[in-house]
């Protein structure tokens, strides 16, 4: 036990642990952002709505290789963690090596299934036939990079665990700069399929560095033998990471139903089938740039509370979360501000020859859609924290709160009465509920920490 006292995550500071975690996991998922936006920007410049519109129906396939990342990235790091501040080293490492292993092969399968069933999944998401060309051009190339993504992803937070977030940040930030340099080589030439290879690209490299890193681990030794598939471990990974798989196959689900209703009662509005696409494609990407930060802080907090909560240091984790909730909420009001006096300008980087009924869809859609988003810092830092205690029936509660409960009701019901003027309103609703129930639940489990640590005096 005196190795676990001396370890940083028990002894340091949290304020510091969280300076030194947190901020690179942040400039990390905003970089992993930044892959969507600056397709965004580049194809709405050069493409024109159109185009936009076609990266917002592939974008459920982006949410899907993050699903796989997170559940086998996070659910590993967290079993390493856990197991590392209970002092069991020697099984620690078979959590890193099976989570690589069902990383690589869960992006293998992906990539497989998407090339075999592109158009039917494209029309499932909701193309419409004037988008449909531009979204096949896509996906068909950004579909033989998801391998590379997903292990990306996953691999970073494999990283982290091992107390290298700055690592984990350049494998994100050295793929990002690759794709903005190549977009701005590529997609005057070539258009969606410029876009793509230059995201693939990138990702190949950056999958090539986290390769690299694996196999030079700091904290335990990895040898051959971890990477071979066993059930107890990668069951056990699957489960503890299972809260932030269902969250993002929830948000992938939410797009899905989200983009048929756009085009369907778009449709039968002024504003036609594609305009609500191309606008709510950007401004959910804007806004998930912010998320990302949200998201990048409460990864960030995830060896912190694993390490000391398997180490019984109660304090520590709730000091830490606390502090990521300050800090998220700072961040998500200053970004509620931006999207409440700005939409008009945001709207405008992504093409300025956009109709008048662009811009007036956009603007609404920013202010109305997304009015609470003050409080949506809330759910991923909690689900996050419940999944680093390795508490992950609760974690997957929660990631299904804001995303399903909350939110779809609303997006079936409303638009039948108001057009798709209703479907401005589904956002704030599922916010607003989402932030009371996980405070809730986090009350309550901070009643039960409390008494834990009394049990141990």
């Amino acid at each position: 036990m005196d190795d676990v006292k001396l370890n940083p995550l028990a002894s340091e500071r949290i304020s510091k642990l969280m300076v030194k975690f947190a901020v690179p996991s942040i400039i990390g998922m905003i970089v992993s952002a930044f892959y969507n936006i600056v397709d965004q920007l580049f194809i709405g410049n050069n493409v024109g709505a159109v185009g936009n519109a076609a990266t917002n129906i592939a974008f459920p396939f982006s949410t899907a290789c993050i699903a796989l990342s997170l559940m086998f990235g996070i659910g590993g790091a967290s079993c390493f963690n856990l197991n590392m501040g209970r002092g069991e080293t020697k099984k620690s490492p078979y959590f890193v090596g099976n989570a690589v292993f069902a990383l690589v092969v869960s992006g293998i399968v992906l990539m497989t299934v998407t090339i075999a069933f592109l158009e039917p999944l494209l029309l499932l998401f909701g193309s419409s036939k004037t988008v449909l060309p531009y979204a096949k051009a896509y996906v068909f190339i950004t579909a033989i990079g998801f391998p590379f993504l997903i292990l990306t992803t996953g691999g970073c937070h494999l990283i982290r665990a091992d107390g290298s977030p700055k690592m984990a940040m350049f494998c994100n930030l050295l793929g990002a700069v690759v794709n903005i340099f190549l977009d701005a080589l590529f997609v005057p030439k070539w258009g969606m399929a410029g876009a793509a290879w230059a995201t693939i690209i990138g990702q190949f490299l950056s999958a090539i560095v986290v390769i690299f890193y694996l196999f030079r681990y700091k904290t335990v030794k990895l040898c051959i033998k971890h990477f071979l598939p066993k059930s107890k471990y990668l069951v056990r990974t699957a489960s503890i990471g299972m809260a932030s798989f269902i969250n993002q196959l929830a948000i992938m689900l939410v797009i899905i139903i989200l983009n048929n209703s756009l085009r369907y009662y778009g449709g039968l509005s002024v504003y036609g089938e594609d305009i609500p696409i191309a606008c709510s494609g950007i401004i959910m990407k804007v806004n998930q740039v912010v998320f990302s930060v949200v998201i990048g802080l409460s990864q960030g907090t995830q060896p912190i509370e694993s390490f000391n909560y398997g180490a019984k240091y109660y304090d520590r984790v709730k000091k830490a979360y606390k502090l990521a909730l300050v800090t998220g909420a700072t961040i998500s009001i200053v970004a509620f501000v931006m999207f409440q006096i700005f939409p008009r300008e945001i709207l405008g980087l992504f093409g300025k020859k956009n109709s008048d009924l662009y811009f007036e869809f956009g603007e609404k859609f920013f202010r109305m859609f997304l009015f609470f988003t003050w409080l949506n810092f809330i759910q991923p830092i909690t689900s996050t924290f419940f999944t680093s205690i390795g508490k992950p029936v609760k974690g997957a509660i929660l990631s299904l709160t804001r995303q399903i409960i909350f939110f779809l009701p609303p997006l079936l019901i409303l638009p039948s009465f108001f057009g798709i003027k209703g479907i401005f309103f589904v956002g704030p609703i599922a916010d607003f509920l989402a932030a009371i129930v996980n405070v809730i639940f986090v009350v309550f489990e901070f009643r039960i920490m409390n008494k834990e640590k009394k049990a141990l005096q």
